[in-house]
């Protein structure tokens, strides 16, 4: 069943199939919403990855409510609350049980009177502090206690999962989701992913999860540290192209720059050379220096009032055994400045609020540079539904279609990989971009994705991302 105002879909087509809706529910302390939506919740789950029901998930889904007027914003679903079978849920908990009994587990001393939780950093530590202690739990400064309900780390620590009591803790951050948040692990999965797929792909039965392309989302990406890629990426290289070489732990739009010309090229060819023939480089077991990928740069994207932008979403992994992931709205970043795409001036090129910042003209214009879903849909409808074709509300249909569905192959692409216990949770930050020929492109994904509300459009968005996080993870058996 399609969203509301969904006839046909312009080209490039990302909407074929049918799609599950979401029942709309609340979690917790309902967030206030915005005046541009009457929604309350943002998150959805999506139907089970590879189109057959998971035994531990009812695919029973709600209706989305439709527009009342022809010109409305359909209003956001919220996270659906995955219903698990009795006895699936159970068994994993009294496996526990029963190996906690046999192992006889002590139970660390506590002081006071919990439950506790801790958090590590100061992303979104408010945020989370607040839902806590309306819980009715207690926080506690030492990192080293293991007594906690819940710890939430910005910083992973091979301790914390050594000592982790799997089905009575939550635990933010799963300890290999470098598969999916740096750019080599992300690459490598996908790269693999579409080798397995070659080999075995079969129509899929659910549109959701239907077999896409790599190259169809992911833009053309070498890696440095492998020496017969990047010297097929310096062969390839011409002046009529543009590339950003990124590296492959970083965020915030740090270490990033362009490669414009072949003079950069030159010089980034001569460094990665001297780096290698370096001899203690080559002792280096991880070899950091060489650690980048470089990227095909979208030249072409779709501009808001003449401004670049892209659209921060959420992947949630809201529990890992068994897996629950869901899909949530987030906002759109644009530039402060129109886009060149001559100039040297990164805040140009990169949206997020870390480069927006270096600006002087911030402080006044902070407020320009996030936009809700809401508005931005608001937006395309204006200027594009008839203009282009495209279906009305296309923000929260095709566009949140596409987005579903590159997150989808994203996570299949690792789940046998990633280590999995019951209490591990993630919540990670997806970017995509749009060109100017509405096709939707994942740029990249990050862990520990900023929480920080210093515009008026993010203390509408975070705090709800951050208590259905945690609503939804308390959600499941532990």
């Amino acid at each position: 069943m399609q969203g509301p105002g969904v006839h046909q879909t312009p080209e490039p087509d990302y909407s074929a199939g049918p799609v599950a809706e979401y029942r709309d529910v609340n979690h917790g302390q309902t967030i206030p919403a915005g005046k541009d939506s009457p929604r309350t919740d943002r998150m959805q789950r999506w139907p089970c990855p590879q189109g057959a029901p998971d035994p531990t998930v009812t695919t029973e889904t709600g209706t989305r409510p439709e527009s009342s007027t022809p010109g409305s914003t359909p209003p956001h679903t919220g996270w659906a609350r995955p219903e698990l079978d009795d006895s699936e849920a159970i068994r994993p908990q009294a496996a526990l049980l029963e190996k906690h009994f046999l192992e006889r587990e002590k139970q660390p001393p506590s002081t006071g009177q919990g439950p506790f939780f801790y958090i590590g950093g100061t992303n979104g530590a408010s945020i989370i502090s607040s839902y806590c202690k309306s819980k009715g739990w207690r926080r506690i400064q030492d990192s080293r206690r293991e007594d906690y309900k819940l710890k939430w780390c910005e910083v992973k620590c091979r301790d914390t999962y050594c000592n982790f009591r799997e089905g009575k803790q939550l635990l933010y951050q799963l300890p290999n989701n470098k598969l999916l948040t740096t750019k080599i692990g992300l690459l490598s999965a996908l790269r693999e992913h579409s080798r397995v797929l070659s080999k075995t792909s079969k129509p899929a039965p659910c549109a959701l999860t239907k077999v896409l392309k790599m190259e169809d989302f992911f833009p053309e990406t070498y890696r440095l540290d492998i020496r017969d890629e990047r010297e097929a990426f310096f062969t390839l290289f011409d002046e009529t192209q543009m590339w950003i070489c990124k590296p492959t732990a970083s965020n915030q739009g740090k270490g990033i720059f362009l490669l414009r010309n072949q003079e950069e090229v030159t010089t980034l060819q001569a460094k990665t050379q001297s780096i290698e023939d370096d001899p203690i480089y080559r002792k280096m077991p991880f070899r950091a220096p060489q650690a980048r990928v470089v990227q095909r740069y979208i030249k072409n994207p779709l501009l808001l009032d003449g401004k670049k932008f892209d659209v921060r979403s959420y992947l949630l992994i809201a529990c890992a055994m068994p897996y629950m992931v869901f899909f949530g709205h987030g906002y759109a970043r644009l530039t402060l400045g129109l886009y060149d795409p001559h100039s040297s001036d990164l805040s140009g090129h990169l949206t997020n609020q870390f480069m927006q910042k270096k600006s002087p003209l911030y402080v006044l214009l902070k407020e320009d540079t996030v936009w809700s879903m809401e508005h931005l849909n608001r937006y395309i409808n204006d200027k594009f539904h008839k203009t282009r074709g495209l279906p009305r509300d296309w923000v929260f249909t095709t566009f949140t279609k596409r987005m579903q569905q590159i997150m989808a192959h994203c996570f299949l692409a690792v789940k046998a990989k990633l280590e999995c216990k019951l209490g591990y949770f993630d919540l990670i930050g997806c970017d995509f971009l749009i060109d100017e020929n509405f096709k939707v492109w994942l740029l990249e994904m990050n862990s520990n994705p900023a929480l920080h509300t210093n515009c008026e459009v993010l203390k509408e968005v975070i705090p709800g991302v951050v208590m259905e996080t945690l609503a939804a993870c308390e959600d499941f058996p532990h």
